[in-house]
């Protein structure tokens, strides 16, 4: 079974093409300076081991408050550079971390009106109202600096919607200078349930000519859409798994973008993310509290028996645990796990840990406090917590709603916890049904119920369970396809760009 396969050429077994132009990653998120979520941790990890495989690379974010916080040591790279955005013209300034890394360098876009504030996005009462201004600075200052960043060829990296905006600046006010020309231009959609979309009157705002307002461009239902912008004006675009690839071409899963993808034909695949085994290998993880392997499972009972009694739950072997780490959002799948029965019928154990809404926080310490000794729940959400449940933890439980890919699932098989998933994105790439983990399709409590009673059943029988869980932690999770993949979409998004150029 093929996991990572997409529509580009195979090249299993072969080595990484050559490319040797930079590759300069847009990002809003990048981890450790940003994170919200997984974009932080998949940009990390493409850059990196792209690095690590020989291709130079950068990446770029935002200047946050947070991020001067906690690394108060970054110093200004080069001189300031002039920033119009609509009618407005400002100074953006290029930082970066002197002790950072040579490859990937990160560096940061600093303008104190847009990018110090306390939170990345907005406040608990909804998001900035000036977020498309926001990136639309972000994405301006990055093209004004990066002559001096990346003098040479160029391909920019732009991820998600935040800095879709890249690629339409690119093509229309850059348009017709040799350098800009030349640089081809990759967008990755690692989410499209967020796609910025705005009333007409931000064209200006953010200084677009009004005649790109058109259904071929950024109209969008009557508003600006600067995610299908970007999908728009790009050389080549990616998400981050092939069935999620597939889901974005239908009516149902494409978000009201299915046309603008389906436009696209062979400029659009879905490529794996992957996880970092230098962070997530339990023989040598020490985080958890005993080290174990695929050929020795022994420490996998002790990290059982302590999370039991660190969550103040029964420690008890023989009874199947299951744990779930997510967003407290309504795309991980909550409202159909608090519909079942499960929780009263199985002699199983659950354990939550998440942050997020809070109807659902409540729900869930309203469920702990009903089964005390089945449910704990857990509202202080770290990676270290994280390490200990999948260590722990039986099974995983990600029963979503969507899922471009989802790093946890691969996570948990790398720590012999098998997924009980549904059957989307990335789950349905990473999760072989009834071998490493089980999977449904119909998103209703009783489908969910039905397979997690019969993963609890399997853990009864305890030869075959480990069977299976060796299987699971077998699996090659690691970003090696991945990036060699994205070396062969840098190569077309250049032979794209230059047949453009041609033209």
């Amino acid at each position: 079974m093929n996991l990572i396969q997409t529509t580009l050429p195979s090249s299993e077994g072969l080595p990484a093409p050559a490319y040797d132009a930079t590759v300069v990653h847009l990002s809003a998120e990048y981890f450790p300076y940003a994170r919200t979520g997984g974009l932080a941790e998949a940009v990390r990890g493409i850059a990196r081991h792209q690095a690590a495989a020989g291709a130079q690379a950068f990446a770029i974010i935002p200047l946050y408050a947070k991020v001067r916080a906690l690394f108060p040591g970054l110093v200004p790279r080069g001189e300031p550079v002039q920033v119009r955005v609509g009618t407005k013209l400002e100074t953006a300034r290029i930082f970066e971390n002197p002790e950072g890394s040579d490859n990937p360098r990160i560096l940061f876009v600093e303008h104190d009106g847009y990018f110090g504030r306390p939170s990345l996005y907005g406040t608990p009462e909804g998001d900035f109202s000036d977020n498309h201004i926001r990136f639309a600075f972000f994405c301006q200052a990055v093209l004004a600096a990066l002559p001096a960043i990346s003098p040479g060829p160029t391909t920019i990296h732009a991820h998600d919607w935040h800095t879709a905006l890249a690629s339409v600046f690119l093509r229309t006010q850059r348009a017709g200078d040799p350098y800009y020309d030349a640089i081809s231009c990759v967008l990755t959609v690692h989410n499209a349930g967020y796609q910025g979309y705005y009333g007409p009157e931000i064209m200006e705002e953010i200084g677009l000519d009004r005649a790109l307002f058109n259904s071929d461009q950024l109209e969008w239902y009557g508003k600006v859409n600067i995610l299908k912008g970007g999908l728009v004006f790009s050389d080549f675009v990616t998400t981050v798994s092939p069935t999620h690839a597939h889901e974005l071409r239908t009516r149902g899963g494409g978000f009201g973008l299915h046309d603008t993808f389906n436009t696209l034909q062979d400029r659009f695949v879905g490529i794996l993310n992957g996880i970092d085994y230098d962070v997530w290998d339990p023989s040598s993880d020490k985080i958890i509290d005993a080290h174990f392997s695929r050929d020795d499972l022994g420490g996998k009972a002790r990290c059982k028996a302590w999370l039991q009694d660190a969550v103040g739950l029964p420690v008890a072997p023989h009874i199947p645990l299951f744990g779930m780490t997510a967003r407290l959002a309504e795309q991980k799948g909550y409202d159909i796990i608090l519909q079942t029965e499960m929780f009263s019928k199985l002699d199983a154990q659950w354990i939550f840990l998440g942050e997020g809404e809070k109807r659902y926080e409540d729900a869930l310490r309203g469920l702990s406090d009903m089964h005390p000794d089945k449910v704990s729940a857990h509202f202080d959400f770290t990676e270290d917590r994280e390490h200990r449940l999948l260590a722990g933890a039986d099974f995983l439980l990600m029963p979503s709603q969507y899922e471009p890919c989802g790093l946890t699932q691969m996570r948990a098989q790398r720590y012999g916890a098998l997924p009980v998933v549904r059957r989307v994105g990335g789950l349905a790439d990473t999760v072989e049904d009834r071998i490493t983990g089980f999977l449904f399709d119909e998103y209703q409590p009783w489908a969910l119920e039905e397979v997690v009673g019969f993963a609890a059943a399997l853990y009864g029988s305890r030869e075959t369970w480990e069977e299976h869980v060796r299987e699971a932690m077998a699996r090659d999770f690691s970003w090696r396809a991945g990036v060699q993949r994205y070396q062969e979409v840098y190569l077309r998004a250049a032979e794209i760009r230059r047949a453009s150029i041609a033209k």
